[in-house]
Order: structure tokens, then sequence, then C-alpha cells
């Protein structure tokens, strides 16, 4: 190359373009950033290291990740200790409201059954005590996996107003309140969580907190709806109302796992809990392609003569070797 790709720079050195690299009088050297320590070089001139290269400290010429700043752990605040489980409170939530749901179809599949044939009491029990105790435990999951969101939301929004060095508007008592009374609790959570993403610069929290809002409505509707269907009287309507169970138990486990990947995802991690990686945007450089081509040698041209140097073609073709000759 003669030009550098980058700066656009010459790239010439007094020699033969075309020369071997043993006969080149110049060579390319990459060096570590910053000074170079001129007594280690001394010392060890002679002597080549078979270590692998490395940075000594963290290089200055890219993007630099800032660190997380650890949180103060010093001073616990109250339901502390239930918010670190909030994670595993939620995932047992949506794995009971799925027996339940499951249980409900069961249940659904026996009165199938019993319009033409008679169901034995031992399976009857036990499909009345596997209902009633999924519905118990997984309404009990749901109250302790709520208070442990609230506390997690409580420490969220007090470290994200802290980092702003604001103090959070709302005290512990509203948030508890918006939170966990029915009915108030559709609206106010997502209030609550949006405030908390409403200075950051990335779409995907503010966006997975909309679509839980949504998800949180719908299922609060349709728990309403379930135990207002609870009252008919008809069997048939009684029937129905097994089956919309069912469904409002799917919905009810869908909501806590839509909770958990806002919990997650407000964090900055995925599902999983993994971290998310930031998207690093470097400086792309043109390709590394010769703006001008090297002086290639040929090999030596040989002008063949016509035994009739009067003929015209013979002329003709003798001059064009010889501009050929003299292109090359």
């Amino acid at each position: 190359m003669h030009w550098c790709p980058r700066c656009r720079g010459v790239l010439l050195s007094p020699g033969p373009i075309d020369a071997p690299p043993q006969r080149r009088n110049y060579r390319w050297v990459a060096r570590r950033p910053g000074r170079l320590d001129r007594s280690r070089r001394t010392a060890g001139a002679g002597r080549v290291s078979a270590a692998t290269p490395r940075y000594t400290e963290i290089p200055r010429w890219g993007l630099r990740d800032r660190p997380v700043a650890a949180r103060d752990r010093e001073h616990p605040r109250p339901l502390s200790t239930l918010t670190r489980w909030v994670y595993t409170a939620l995932l047992a939530t949506a794995v009971l409201f799925g027996l339940a749901a499951v249980a409900e179809l069961g249940r659904y599949l026996l009165l199938l059954r019993n319009r033409t044939r008679l169901i034995e009491p031992p399976l009857l029990w036990f499909s009345d005590a596997l209902v009633n105790t999924a519905a118990l435990f997984a309404l009990i999951m749901a109250l302790v996996a709520a208070v442990a969101a609230l506390g997690w939301l409580i420490e969220i929004r007090r470290t994200t107003f802290a980092a702003t060095g604001r103090r959070d508007p709302r005290s512990p008592r509203i948030l508890a309140l918006g939170c966990l009374i029915p009915v108030v609790n559709l609206i106010w959570p997502g209030v609550f969580l949006s405030e908390v993403l409403a200075e950051r610069s990335d779409p995907r929290p503010l966006r997975a907190v909309r679509v839980w809002w949504a998800a949180w409505v719908l299922g609060g509707l349709l728990a309403l709806a379930a135990l207002y269907w609870r009252t008919a009287d008809s069997l048939q309507a009684q029937a129905d109302g097994v089956l919309f169970t069912a469904l409002t138990d799917l919905a009810a486990a869908g909501v806590a796992v839509l909770t958990l990947w806002v919990v997650r995802t407000v964090e900055g991690r995925d599902l999983r809990g993994r971290d998310r990686l930031a998207h690093r945007w470097v400086v792309a450089v043109d390709p590394a392609t010769p703006l001008i081509e090297p002086v290639r040698p040929s090999g030596a041209a040989t002008v063949s003569t016509a035994p009739d140097a009067g003929s015209a073609e013979s002329r003709d073709g003798a001059g064009r070797a010889a501009q050929e000759v003299v292109a090359q």
C-alpha cells in the first residue's frame, strides 16, 4: 500500500517498492498505549518473553463501561428480607396458579364424565381437595409475592431518585396503599413504575411496564368476573364457571411471569436473570484495499520479427509489441 486507509497519508520509504520483506529498510512496530518503560526494555534486552501479551491497565482508547455502584446495605430497610425473595415468590406463584388451573380442568373433565356415569367418591374427594388446596396456596403465595414486589418497588424508587440527588416524593405508606388495596391496585402500580423509568433513555423497560400493566388490568377484570360467575344458580352456568376459573388461573400465572419479567427488565437483566450487555458502537474504517496498484516486475518481453519486413501487417505488429514493452 502507498496510502494510509485512515489518514490518507503517504506510506513510502527510500527503497524499492516491489522489494521482498527481507530487503526492506523499514518495518511496522506495534506498541502498547502509554509511555514505554525504558529501564525494563534495557534490562530485558535480548530476551524474548513467552508469556501472553496483556495490558497492565484498562486501555483508554476504547469505550468504557462504568461499573454500577454497589448498593448501601448497612442499614436494612423494612421488607428488605422479603424483597430478596421476590423472584422466588413470583416464580412459585406462577407454578401454583398453573397447578390450580390444571386442577380446575380436571374437575371440568369429571363434570363431563358425570353426565353419563357416576363418579367414584374417592376420585371426587381427591379432585375437591386438589382444587381447594391449590387455590388456597396460590392465593397465599400471591399475597407474599405482592408484599415482596412492594418492597422491591420501594427500594428501586429510593435508589433511582437518590441517584439524581432527590428524594422519593411518595412515602412507603402511599406506595403500599396504592399497590395492595383491591381495585385501586389496578391503576397505581403502573403509575409508580412509570415514574421510575421517566428519565431513562432505554425504551425497553417502559415498554415492558406498559405490556405488564395491560395484562395486570385484564387479569384483575377476569378475577372479578370469575367471582361474579360463582353466584350463578344453574348447573350449566356452574360448569362454565369451572372452565372460566381455569382460564383465570392461567391468566394469573401469566401475570406472575410478566411481573418477574418487568422486575428483571427494570434491573437491566433478562427473564433468566442474566445481565444485558450494552451495545458498543465503534467507528468503522474503510476496507484495507490498495488505492494505487503496486508496480510488479514482469518477465522479459521478446519481439518476434517476421521474415517479410516490408509488409504492413508485420510493421503494425512490431509497433504494437514495442508499445507493450514501453508500457510494461
